[in-house]
């Protein structure tokens, strides 16, 4: 769930109609939020189930609509539909079960999406998200172009392994293409580089301009969830991207207050559920990591631990290596 939020513009939240707001709900639509989700549909589901029933539609719009407004959603921008997958109602039409709702339908809502500016204009990154071996070409990685423009005959490097070498050849849909934009999902070769020099969680970047490999980093976190409390020292694992990598939380800065961002106590000695900090943290290894002011797309990360989400946060600033 966070490798495909983390790719993803937009994302249709489905909800239960008998069962309505439960624990991994909230989960995913925090973590949509932190991973850089604008846009949203919300689909209350198996409506057969509550038959039809439009104040239990209600009921479980309120739910939904607390916890969106307590991130930063706004739920009037929000299309809640009433579905029922098993039986189609309102998927592709809209439903003569539910008179009551005059919304779009989910085929409507997805093609009222708008689409993101590309952020071509930012230096080139491409997390890769698995690295193949075609016979005849050789070591091919894939991924998506989060930012920036690579075209053939580009000098590219992978961090935090720092092999580099000249793109040869882009694929998209196995077909070739003189150049990859933010959003494509590209297979490329690069002169010189074998199986052993690139690896899911690396990032591609240009030559000139190569990802920042962090030392250290300070990010703002939320905490979703923990059994206990999280002090300094704690090693929980970080997912950035498409990397995945434990990282210890060496300060804790500042607690801030979650609803105004103000700072609320220096230095800390315990985080629990539903603060916010700013945190200092140092990867175990090597891991790209932007600030997000500079490249969003790459500044963002989940911390998970236990199976399941602990926090969520931003990359503020890098120490690099």
């Amino acid at each position: 769930m966070i490798t495909g939020a983390s790719q993803a513009d937009a994302a249709v939240l489905v909800v239960a109609a008998p069962d309505g707001v439960m624990a991994q709900t909230k989960e995913h639509i925090f973590l949509s939020r932190t991973l850089g989700i604008n846009q949203l549909i919300v689909a209350i589901n198996k409506m057969d189930a509550v038959d039809y029933s439009e104040a239990r539609y209600k009921e479980v719009v309120e739910q939904v609509s607390g916890i969106l407004k307590m991130i930063g959603f706004k739920p009037s921008e929000i299309p809640f539909i009433p579905t029922s997958a098993f039986y189609g109602d309102n998927i592709i039409k809209s439903s003569e079960n539910t008179p009551w709702y005059k919304g779009p339908s989910i085929m409507d809502s997805l093609n009222n999406l708008k689409e993101p500016e590309k952020p071509s204009n930012l230096p080139l990154r491409i997390p890769v998200e698995d690295a193949y071996t075609i016979s005849g070409i050789g070591t091919v990685p894939v991924g998506r172009v989060e930012t920036g423009v690579m075209k053939k005959g580009d000098k590219v490097v992978f961090m935090p392994g720092g092999a580099s070498g000249e793109v040869k050849s882009i694929e998209m849909h196995h077909e070739e293409i003189p150049q990859a934009l933010p959003g494509d999902n590209i297979g490329w070769n690069v002169r010189g580089i074998g199986k052993a020099d690139v690896r899911r969680g690396d990032v591609c970047g240009h030559v000139d301009n190569p990802p920042k490999v962090a030392d250290e980093f300070v990010g703002q976190i939320v905490v979703l969830q923990h059994p206990s409390a999280i002090t300094a020292g704690y090693t929980p694992v970080f997912h950035a991207h498409t990397s995945q990598i434990a990282c210890q939380l060496i300060e804790l800065n500042k607690k801030l207050d979650p609803k105004t961002g103000q700072v609320k106590e220096e230095n800390p000695t315990f985080l629990k559920a539903g603060d916010a900090a700013i945190v200092t943290i140092k990867p175990t290894k090597p891991m790209v990591i932007e600030p997000v002011k500079e490249i969003p797309q790459l500044g963002r990360f989940a911390i998970r631990d236990m199976g399941m989400t602990i926090a969520a946060g931003m990359c503020m600033s890098v120490k690099q290596k």
